[in-house]
Formats: structure tokens, C-alpha cells, sequence
């Protein structure tokens, strides 16, 4: 029986170890770029600014339409003697008559205040800004997926620590019964020993709970059914173990270099200073209004009575025509100061933006530096805590040590393991973190 116990147990750990699907951060990251539904909002937005840039090179080009024309008309006279035949008076007279038409008209504009030119500019710096932003997006994503990919593999470490511990104290705690059994232990240690491994079970239980929910946001950011089962891999790869082993902080100990860095590569900023000068296009625009336009226009033109005598009668004409605007009631002056206040606003908003990145790489610089000295420290703090737990134990295993000097030392054990791996994945985190900062965080190599 307890055979056939442990085949169907055995049965059940395979199947449910088949039914999970494995996601790498390299699969989040490319699930997230192809379902994020913000991204792919703004790429079907991009056509909408690729068509602007056709329509603002069309303004430069003449104008061409094609027209027909067909008119009937008839007038019956009753009651008035407009003409006689033969002395026979003519009472009622009626007329019919078709006109067949059909003709070219072109039309072009020579100058218009130069608001041509501004509306080619500005359409092609929404276009560029609209593609930096996209990319800005991109690395938003990556960030945001490593973020919470991160949170799973943290959690699911100190899991690791945690039932290493309630191994270790359900092994000390045989060990002290025994001990008990003869002699060499007392009953309080028994029930000490009771109380560290309940609580140690009791840590796995939070541990577990807080990995399932860091697996839900990760699985709900990334659009996936929270309900499915997925295996995530927490064996760290050889590029982030080469960055535990690397100090970014030597590379980057110029703070002003960073942020000329930053100004020089990140989408965003280079986005907003593209906003710029697309409002400044927009006052250029709003002032043509002021400004006479000339445009020329020439049109050739069909005429006959019957479709077939259409081309025995022709009309060319061609012309100027200048607009002088003296007063539009004001209407001008109100698009030109409607478009210097929002130029005004869009300067305002870069400028906010560079504060903004000054302060962001400012504090991820000094938190960086922070992680690195923490990593350091508790490197050092796990083999100092592993020795003190092997000597401890060897003293109360000779009775010259008391079980709570044994338990406080498995207990700074614990808790070193587990400051090193938080220190370690606060540390990768926020050296990628620093690359997004500065606008190099790579998006090509997963899309």
C-alpha cells in the first residue's frame, strides 16, 4: 500500500511539473513588447503621423480635380402672342434646351505666410517625437517586466532560505530529543527548539504567500492567466553575474557627465525638445494669418449641346489671386496667442523634464553606491554569521553551550542568507535601472 502511496505521488509531482510552462526574463520581456496594449496603441498611431508629413509635402504641390456638367432646361409660355404665323396668332410658345459640360482646375498656392514650410516641420517633428516615444515605451516595458521578474526570483530565493532553516531546525529539534531521551537536554529545550521550528514553518508560509502574489502582478502585467501555472527560472545568468561582480559606481563617478549623458541619449527628452520646436512651427503657423497669401489657378473647359460636339468648343482660363487679410476680428491674434502659450507650456514641460532626469539619476547613483556597499557587507556577514553557527553548535553538542545561544546564531544565519540575496537583487536591479535612467536600456535584442 504505502508503495502504490508513493508511485501515485510520485505520478502526481511529474504531471504537475510537466503542466508548468517555463518563462525566462528574455520570454516576459518579449511577451510584454507584443502585448502591451499602450505600445501597441502607439505604433497604429504612428501611420496617423506618417499620413501628416504626406499632407504637409502635398501643400507645396498644385492642386487637380476633373468635373462634368449636365443641364436641361425647358420654359412653356401660355396666354402671351409673342409671334404670329401666316396672321395666326401664337399663343403658347415652348423652349427646351440641354447643355453638356466638362473641364479641368488646378490650383496652387504660392505663398501663404510661409505656413507650408512650418506645417512640413512640425509635421516631421511629430513624426521623430512620436518614434522617440515609442522607444522611451519600449524601455519603460523592459524596466517595469525586470522590476516585477525580479520581485518572483527575490521571493523565491528566500523561500530557499526559509525551508533550509525549517530543515535545519526540524533536524535540530530530532537531534535535542534524543538528546533529551538521554539526559543531555532538557525539556524547556525541547519546547524551545518546538517553538524556533513552528516559526520557522510559519516564515514559509508568508514567504510562499508573498511569492504567489509577486507571480499575479508579474503574470497580470504581463497579460497572462494568473490561474495557469508557470516555472520561472531563478538560476542567475552569466550576465547577471557579471554584474554583481561589477562596480558600476567607478564608471560613473561624474555626476555631470551622467546627466550630459542622459540628455544626449534618452527618447524622452529628445522627444520634448522635438515638442519644442514643433510649437514653435505652430506660432510661425498661427502668424501666416497675417500675411497676404497669392495663390494661381487656371482651369480648360468643354462646352456643347450634345456629348458628341464637346470638343468643338473650348475655354482656357488662368489667373492670380492675391488675399490681403485687413481685419479677421481678431481671430488671428487669438491662434497666435493661443500657440506662444502652449510653445511657452511645452519649454516649461522640458524644462521639468531635465530637472527631473537630474534628480532620477542623482538618486539611483547614491542608492547604487548604497547596494554595492550593502552587497559587500553581507557577503562578509554570511560567512561570518556560518562560522558562528558551526561553533555554537559544537559547543552545545559539548554541553558547554546553551540551545539559545545555538538558535540565535542559526537565526543571524538565516537572516544574513537573506540580506545577501535581497542586497544582490537590489543590486541588479538598480543598475539596470541606471541604464534606463540614462536612456540605454536595449529593446532591439528582444523585439
Amino acid at each position: 500500500m504505502r508503495i502504490i502511496v508513493t508511485t501515485l505521488i510520485l505520478i502526481i509531482i511529474s504531471a504537475t511539473s510537466f503542466a508548468q510552462q517555463q518563462l525566462t526574463l528574455n520570454d516576459a520581456i518579449q511577451i510584454a513588447l507584443h502585448k502591451n496594449s499602450t505600445l501597441q496603441k502607439n505604433m497604429n498611431n504612428l501611420e496617423t503621423f506618417e499620413s501628416g508629413v504626406q499632407s504637409a509635402w502635398g501643400n507645396f504641390l498644385p492642386t487637380l480635380s476633373a468635373g462634368a456638367n449636365w443641364n436641361w432646361n425647358r420654359s412653356d409660355v401660355d396666354g402671351l402672342i409673342t409671334q404670329s404665323v401666316g396672321g395666326v396668332p401664337v399663343v403658347s410658345i415652348s423652349d427646351e434646351s440641354r447643355d453638356y459640360n466638362a473641364g479641368f482646375n488646378s490650383g496652387w498656392t504660392l505663398f501663404d505666410g510661409l505656413s507650408n514650410f512650418a506645417t512640413l516641420s512640425q509635421s516631421k517633428n511629430n513624426l521623430e517625437s512620436a518614434k522617440l516615444s515609442l522607444d522611451r515605451l519600449k524601455q519603460d516595458i523592459i524596466f517595469q517586466t525586470m522590476f516585477f521578474y525580479y520581485d518572483v526570483i527575490n521571493v523565491t530565493k528566500l523561500l530557499e532560505v526559509k525551508q533550509d532553516n525549517l530543515k535545519w531546525n526540524e533536524k535540530n529539534l530530532e537531534t535535542i530529543r534524543e538528546r533529551n531521551k538521554l539526559g543531555a537536554a532538557t525539556l524547556a529545550d525541547v519546547y524551545q527548539q518546538e517553538v524556533a521550528a513552528g516559526n520557522a514553518e510559519l516564515e514559509i508560509i508568508k514567504t510562499s504567500n508573498l511569492m504567489e502574489s509577486n507571480e499575479n502582478d508579474l503574470l497580470f502585467y504581463l497579460g497572462l492567466d494568473v490561474l495557469e501555472d508557470y516555472e520561472f527560472s531563478d538560476v542567475l545568468t552569466d550576465e547577471e553575474q557579471e554584474i554583481l561582480n561589477t562596480d558600476f559606481t567607478k564608471d560613473f563617478e561624474n555626476i555631470t557627465g551622467l546627466v550630459n549623458q542622459a540628455l544626449k541619449q534618452r527618447k524622452d527628452y529628445k522627444s520634448a525638445e522635438l515638442n519644442l520646436q514643433s510649437s514653435t512651427d505652430g506660432i510661425t503657423i498661427a502668424q501666416s494669418g497675417h500675411w497676404p497669401s497669392l495663390s494661381a489657378f487656371g482651369s480648360v473647359t468643354w462646352l456643347g449641346s450634345k456629348i458628341s460636339e464637346l470638343d468643338k468648343s473650348r475655354r482656357f482660363s488662368v489667373g492670380l489671386s492675391l488675399n490681403i487679410p485687413i481685419f479677421l476680428g481678431w481671430s488671428v491674434s487669438n491662434r497666435v496667442q493661443f500657440a506662444e502659450v502652449q510653445a511657452k507650456n511645452t519649454e516649461i514641460e522640458l524644462s521639468d523634464l531635465e530637472r527631473n532626469i537630474k534628480r532620477e539619476l542623482r538618486s539611483t547613483f547614491l542608492d547604487l553606491q548604497a547596494a554595492l556597499k550593502g552587497l559587500n557587507v553581507s557577503e562578509n556577514n554570511v560567512g561570518a554569521a556560518n562560522e558562528n553557527l558551526k561553533i555554537e553548535e559544537e559547543r552545545y553538542s559539548l554541553g558547554s553551550g546553551k540551545l539559545l545561544d545555538v538558535l540565535i546564531a542559526n537565526s543571524q544565519y538565516t537572516t544574513a542568507l537573506t540580506d545577501l540575496i535581497n542586497a544582490q537583487f537590489a543590486y541588479i536591479v538598480l543598475s539596470e535601472q541606471l541604464k534606463y535612467n540614462l536612456g540605454v536600456l536595449d529593446f532591439t535584442k528582444y523585439e
